[in-house]
């Protein structure tokens, strides 16, 4: 039976996966739906552009830029071989977003290599981050600006996690990070770019979040990660892979892309320790950070 190309066009625009098109030079012939929920960028702005131009530029878990490398895509266009990989995709706002990635050819009716198909899906916790928003909503603990939870609520999750700790030895970790050299950014473009930074940057963490970590904004350009039953070794591991997610990412404000660093403290709760005591090492840590040349984890 044959089925029209509107179908079968309706179809793949409805997946629940993005999907786009390429010919030989990587240039984008085709943008579903899904690709402009999840990326932000929609069909009208990345058909006819290269998918390395400010779009996808795929970053793998080491910092690496694939587009400028050897990215899945050209790999598979190159050789004709099927491919998977789980890379961090550049969002319009900024953020990077993990995603899997499946990388397949397109050939003429001689088996020729015309062109490549990637499927991604988004594995960051949406959903769950999602509904922490409502509930943070709710209790008017959100922070406006960045949508992460204000210092009120990050206060409260003191308590609790302190108390889990006495109570059941149940561990956990604090990531207390500040971008580096903000005030040039406020200085040179203005608050709102400055306020376009703190979005993609409290939206870097979200996504690449656990759905029982929680991230908010202590005040200005400092935020805390509150990382639960974890050690110290994959705290750091987790507070690494932050940073260099930042330090790979950008935002655009009035056609410059603005790129910026975090610095770091990372330290795991001990016996004995109270709020105060654990902030301060934290920030202690933070500064030792600040003091190595930035854009650095410091773990204590």
């Amino acid at each position: 039976m044959d089925v029209a190309q509107d179908s079968y066009k309706g179809i793949i625009d409805n997946l629940h996966d993005g999907l786009y098109f390429v010919n030989r030079d990587r240039v984008i012939t085709y943008w579903n739906k899904a690709a402009e929920k999840i990326s932000g960028f929609t069909a009208g702005e990345v058909i006819g552009s290269s998918c390395a131009d400010n779009i996808l530029t795929h970053v793998d878990s080491d910092g690496n830029n694939l587009c400028r490398g050897i990215c899945p895509l050209a790999a598979s266009i190159g050789d004709g071989k099927l491919r998977e990989a789980n890379v961090y995709m550049h969002h319009k706002d900024g953020h990077r977003v993990p995603v899997s990635v499946r990388v397949s050819v397109l050939r003429d009716p001689e088996g020729n290599i015309t062109g490549g198909i990637e499927l991604f899906s988004d594995i960051s916790h949406q959903e769950a981050n999602e509904l922490r928003i409502k509930e943070l909503e709710k209790l008017a603990l959100l922070d406006n600006l960045t949508q992460l939870a204000n210092r009120n609520y990050l206060e409260r999750e003191f308590q609790n996690c302190l108390e889990e700790k006495r109570r059941f030895d149940m561990p956990f970790g604090i990531l207390f990070m500040d971008i580096d050299y903000f005030k040039k950014i406020n200085d040179r473009y203005g608050h709102d770019a400055g306020d376009e930074v703190l979005k993609f940057v409290a939206h870097t963490f979200v996504a690449n979040a656990r759905p029982f970590d929680l991230y908010g904004r202590w005040g200005g350009e400092e935020f805390i990660g509150i990382i639960r039953n974890i050690n110290q070794e994959d705290l750091e591991l987790v507070g690494d892979r932050l940073r260099m997610l930042v330090e790979n990412s950008y935002t655009v404000y009035e056609e410059e892309k603005l790129k910026v660093t975090i610095s770091m403290g990372a330290t795991i709760v001990k016996e004995n320790d109270t709020r105060d005591t654990l902030l301060k090492r934290a920030d202690d840590l933070l500064y030792e950070s600040k003091a190595a040349g930035r854009n650095c984890l410091t773990v204590g």
